[in-house]
């Protein structure tokens, strides 16, 4: 194919892939499977790849990802990017209607009218377009400033790359200067259920939201681009034309190709706007995606100005959120899961029942002194609430309706799944399956936890198919996954000699990884991520770790007895030998590498903990910027605890801090610190 049939090819395949892009995105109206759209980009890659001098900033190709980020630099907004105040009471927000009302009226304005929105439950951004291009996307950290992170925002197909014109068609750098668009990243129900499929139990995000802020942040933008993430935008500033109300702008952002939301409504009063808040309360739950309130905003923009703002947030602008959703149903049985530690967990078997806009037949009950707490039977009646969490909980028990004929949730005496005979430590709550090497529960739960992301990250291995590999007998421990053959793979249920290539190659990037991720990939009861990197510290090598004593092991910072001692026996146990002979065999990473450089030396001599949620910080790399800095990261509160980073509904571990004297920062503070 010469060029310039070639750059017909391209451009008639990049439109008819933003086309789709837009039909899925925006319109909910996709006409092509998945397939079928993979292949029209891999058709264009392939293109662009042979013409390399064809590829353009805009193209679909460049959604991809593929370049990893060291650092995401800090950004200054051009206007603060302020939160908006939260209520759960409808009286506030009348309230709220009653002063912008007196402002108003101050100001020489009529009566005020506003638009009702869904709030959209996701992470706030801003996108910088220069010339009709897009050249910067940004988190909102403190509202000040927050982190570029432009190669992540990229991968997301609804947010445009050029801009539409009004008028449907493309600009052609006919728009001028720099366009701000400020709205929220979010992952669709769909897409957070598949992500969460893939991830061993234990590493599963709690939430959509959570999953975002994560993936934001995540420095291979390919992984960004596979977990499908989505854009909603609500702020327009810059453009040469922009509508004098807020109604307007986010119709001109449609236009321009931007997804406003699936609601959005012009209200002249506290009745309308009641209204609203009312039909919503139920209808949101048959949206693909997650929506935890209502937000409120004066339409007339020339007045935002003029109202101005608190310290934090606006004048003209209130978020109403919805209280936590709550149902009743019936406990009709209990079955208890077994963990890669041996733990029995009890799951409650719920009469299914509609919570929160999905069906909940399952809720986890803990332990067997949770179920004491709550007074629990089988066959009570129960409420069960959903509160920003995916997994649904039993709250109480409604023993007004208890019926005559109940039964009390036993202790199993045997292991559901092996039929060891149960075994409770004297001093913990739970009971335990003593069968670890027989177990196939437990075999299972190791071998996920040794792919799991923050150990291994073997991201081929999935649920379904290590449940195959223990149950075919092919693979008892982690060591044997280091043995498997293609057509051992290919011949397993829904598995091509393709995929199976894919978890061979998974496999051999995995002996890449460090020593400390080994350390905690390995399983030992007790050593978190954050252990496991103080041992690869103080014993550079497995064969080192194997030869220390308790006392030695206990005086290792953040080890102690009760860890030494689990060390101890688990490097005691004959099939532990045989899978670390296995793994050194394989050519996983059995010693300590070099140690990088320092940043800086900002935290040296800092034992750290992080409490509460943080809204500008994944956890895990919070952490690691610590480490970076010459601090140690400790897992409880004591008295060697030097500083404790204090988030959103941060609980125990900052009272504990404040009765010990300990010092205590918020995340403004912590950023200053690094």
């Amino acid at each position: 194919m010469d060029k310039a049939k070639a750059k017909q090819e391209i451009s008639k395949l990049r439109t008819e892939i933003e086309r789709h892009n837009r039909l899925y995105y925006l319109e909910a109206k996709p006409e092509i499977s998945d397939f079928e759209f993979d292949k029209l980009l891999e058709r264009l890659i392939a293109l662009e790849q042979e013409f390399p001098e064809l590829v353009t900033p805009d193209s679909p190709s460049q959604r991809v990802g593929g370049g990893i980020t060291k650092e995401f630099p800090t950004v200054v907004h051009r206007e603060p990017m302020l939160s908006l105040s939260n209520t759960y009471s409808i009286g506030e927000v009348s309230d709220f209607c009653a002063r912008v009302e007196k402002l108003v009226a101050a100001e020489g304005g009529g009566t005020p009218e506003y638009v009702a929105e869904l709030k959209y439950d996701g992470v706030a951004i801003s996108l910088l377009y220069r010339d009709g291009l897009l050249v910067r996307g940004s988190t909102r950290g403190d509202g000040r400033q927050g982190d570029e992170i432009t190669a992540n925002l990229r991968t997301i197909p609804s947010i445009p790359l050029r801009l539409d014109s009004p008028g449907g068609g493309l600009f052609d750098a006919v728009v001028s200067g720099e366009v701000e668009v400020r709205g929220e990243v979010y992952m669709r129900k769909d897409d957070f259920e598949r992500l969460n499929e893939e991830r061993p139990e234990e590493e599963r995000f709690a939430n959509p939201r959570n999953a975002t802020a994560g993936t934001l942040k995540l420095q291979d933008s390919a992984e960004v681009a596979r977990r499908r993430m989505s854009f909603v935008a609500y702020y327009l500033k810059g453009h040469d034309c922009e509508a004098p109300t807020h109604l307007k702008r986010l119709e001109q952002l449609k236009s321009m190709g931007f997804m406003t939301g699936a609601a959005a409504r012009l209200c002249k009063g506290m009745d309308e706007i009641a209204e609203f808040i009312g039909e919503w309360s139920e209808k949101r739950w048959t949206l693909p995606y997650e929506t935890d309130g209502v937000v409120l905003k004066l339409n007339e923009v020339g007045l935002w100005d003029r109202l101005g703002a608190t310290a934090k947030s606006p004048r003209w602008a209130i978020a109403y959120k919805y209280p936590a959703q709550q149902a009743k149903t019936v406990l009709q049985g209990v079955v208890f899961q077994v963990g890669r530690l041996g733990t029995i967990t009890p799951v409650a078997e719920l009469k299914p029942t509609k919570l929160a806009g999905s069906t909940v037949s399952r809720s986890t009950l803990h332990n067997f002194d949770e179920i004491e707490r709550l007074g629990v039977r089988v066959g009570d009646h129960v409420m069960i609430e959903k509160s920003g969490e995916v997994i649904p909980k039993v709250v109480s028990v409604v023993l007004d309706e208890r019926p005559a004929e109940t039964a009390a949730i036993e202790v199993p005496s045997e292991c559901p799944v092996c039929g060891t005979k149960l075994e409770r430590p004297e001093g913990e709550v739970s009971w335990y399956c003593p069968n670890e090497e027989g177990c196939p529960a437990q075999k299972r739960g190791r071998i996920l936890h040794f792919a799991s992301r923050n150990a291994l990250d073997i991201q081929s291995l999935g649920e379904s198919l290590v449940s195959q590999l223990v149950e075919c007998g092919l693979v008892s421990d982690a060591g044997d996954l280091y043995r498997l053959t293609l057509e051992q793979l290919a011949g397993l249920d829904r598995m091509a000699a393709k995929s199976a290539q894919n978890v061979l190659d998974a496999l051999e990037k995995s002996k890449k990884q460090s020593y400390a991720r080994l350390l905690f990939a390995l399983g030992i009861r007790h050593v978190g991520a954050a252990t496991a990197r103080e041992l690869a510290h103080a014993c550079p090598s497995v064969d080192r770790l194997r030869e220390m004593g308790e006392e030695e092991l206990a005086a290792v910072p953040d080890i102690g007895p009760v860890i030494a001692e689990s060390i101890r026996d688990f490097f005691a146990k004959p099939w532990v030998a045989a899978m670390l002979e296995k793994l050194a065999k394989a050519g996983l990473p059995m010693q300590a590498g070099e140690e990088k450089a320092l940043v800086n030396t900002n935290f040296e001599g800092e034992s750290v903990i992080f409490t509460g949620g943080l809204e500008r910080h994944v956890r895990q790399q919070a952490e690691e910027m610590v480490r970076e800095r010459g601090g140690r990261i400790v897992s409880s509160v004591s008295k060697k605890t030097t500083l404790v980073v204090a988030g959103k509904e941060a609980g125990s571990k900052l009272e504990k801090a404040i009765k010990l004297g300990v010092k205590v920062i918020d995340e403004d503070e912590f950023e200053r610190m690094l």
